[in-house]
């Protein structure tokens, strides 16, 4: 079997429904964000997936991932792993993207970075460290974590520049799956929302 990573993105946070900037800052999900993380957990315990139960889950140790993943029934699997920690956004931590086209016109973050924080290379070597781990074995992975690092490593899954990333949003309790297709690396399914769709 060619292994898989299946993406989910944690629950809604006050940040994310703002617009805000959230990397290292631990914000706690929102009440919508919980109730995404237990329709997020019934669908990977029904058919197809039926709980994933030879996968190896891991999460971002931030409680917004961590809470998400608890919520949706994989807590007692989950390794805590800081390589899926969201991007260090630094001096733009907190902002909303207006806010910083404001002081930095034309800015883009999987172009330009951000100043005091991680560097591209240093998010890419991160999301390149998950790819190899995804691949390293005959079994599916399951990560919970956030929009930025989960783009990022959707990018390199496919052996594309973290720019590519730009062109892939995520919504928060989104699940994506990464796989093949004719031996290549492929996108099977992202940002899919329909377990919150009534």
């Amino acid at each position: 079997m060619a292994p898989r990573i299946l993406l989910a993105r944690h629950g809604q946070t006050a940040w994310s429904l703002s617009g805000k900037h959230t990397g290292r800052t631990d914000v706690p999900l929102l009440e919508e964000g919980r109730r995404g993380a237990k329709l997020l957990g019934e669908r990977l315990h029904r058919a197809p997936l039926d709980g994933l139960a030879e996968a190896e889950v891991r999460t971002s140790p931030l409680s917004r991932a961590r809470e998400t993943c608890e919520l949706a029934g994989f807590g007692d699997r989950a390794a805590a792993w800081d390589t899926l920690m969201e991007w260090d956004y630094g001096a733009y931590e907190g902002m909303t993207p207006a806010e910083i086209q404001a002081v930095r016109p034309g800015w883009l973050i999987w172009r330009d970075g951000v100043p005091e924080g991680e560097s591209l290379a240093e998010v890419t070597a991160r999301a390149d460290e998950v790819v190899a781990w995804a691949r390293s074995a005959d079994r599916d992975v399951l990560v919970f974590a956030h929009g930025h690092i989960l783009r990022s490593i959707g990018a390199r899954w496919l052996g594309l520049p973290l720019e590519f990333a730009a062109r892939i949003r995520l919504n928060p309790t989104s699940l994506s799956v990464l796989g093949w297709a004719y031996g290549e690396p492929a996108i099977e399914s992202w940002n899919d929302l329909g377990h919150l769709v009534p």
